[in-house]
């Protein structure tokens, strides 16, 4: 008679890792199969890193997207980026998706992370309408009982330390997926165009972009500038000089 240990019991017992469908259709999506789905009138531009991309999938963003451009009529472009983590570790965060919209207005972008594509998307659209609402709306919102300061207010001298950490402000969502990662090492270089801007123009920038800062060369000041979210629910602005 063999005796198992503790450990050897557990392996024994254990549920082999079953690889879940990454674009599995969700119960609302297969209930409306039958249904006429629109599509988008600019271009939608669909890159799937490590993972294929179905064509259910491809009809459901295209639909979700037309839906928006009815009330975003300056869209020239949609941008929708899947990373697949094959990481059975990270099965509820696997599914990583970037969408991006471009258009006359600017660029607008959000990200999300979830268990499947459909999930990811979902939940990255919510939050780049809401950023987009939040840009249309940044001189008339209020926050609690305070009133919207002025470009001018908004952006006065100040001191230093109000500046956000750089852990704040700038939280890459792809740094799991960076293999071999050091602290202190730089795991990601992105070069940003340096159109030149009015400070109003950066700070709809900055929100439809979801960060707290934004990087830009002010057209008058003819200065590199960064526009920054301070937590007093106001913004802060540097120069180089």
């Amino acid at each position: 008679m063999t005796l198992l240990s503790p450990r050897d019991t557990n392996r024994a017992h254990a549920t082999p890792n079953v690889e879940v469908d990454p674009f599995r259709e969700p119960s609302h999506v297969t209930d409306e199969r039958d249904k006429d789905y629109l599509t988008p009138n600019a271009p939608v531009a669909i890159d799937g890193r490590n993972v294929e991309v179905p064509e259910h999938f491809r009809v459901y963003l295209g639909d979700k997207l037309a839906r928006l451009e009815k009330f975003r009529t300056t869209i020239t472009l949609f941008e929708v980026s899947l990373f697949h983590e094959p990481n059975p570790r990270q099965s509820k965060q696997c599914q990583r998706l970037e969408l991006t919209v471009r258009g006359k207005g600017g660029v607008a972008r959000a990200e999300a992370a979830a268990e499947n594509f459909y999930a990811a998307f979902e939940t990255a659209l919510s939050r780049l309408q809401s950023r987009l609402r939040k840009a249309s709306d940044r001189k008339k919102v209020h926050y609690g009982n305070r009133t919207p300061v002025s470009v001018a207010e908004a952006t006065a001298p100040s001191a230093l330390p109000d500046a956000p950490a750089a852990s704040e402000a700038d939280d890459d969502p792809y740094a799991a997926l960076v293999e071999d990662h050091l602290p202190g090492q730089i795991v990601r270089i992105k070069d940003h165009p340096g159109t030149p801007m009015t400070v109003d123009d950066a700070l709809s920038q900055m929100e439809l972009v979801g960060h707290d800062f934004f990087l830009f060369f002010d057209k008058e000041a003819e200065k590199p500038s960064v526009v920054y979210r301070r937590k007093a629910f106001d913004y802060g602005l540097l120069r180089l000089t």
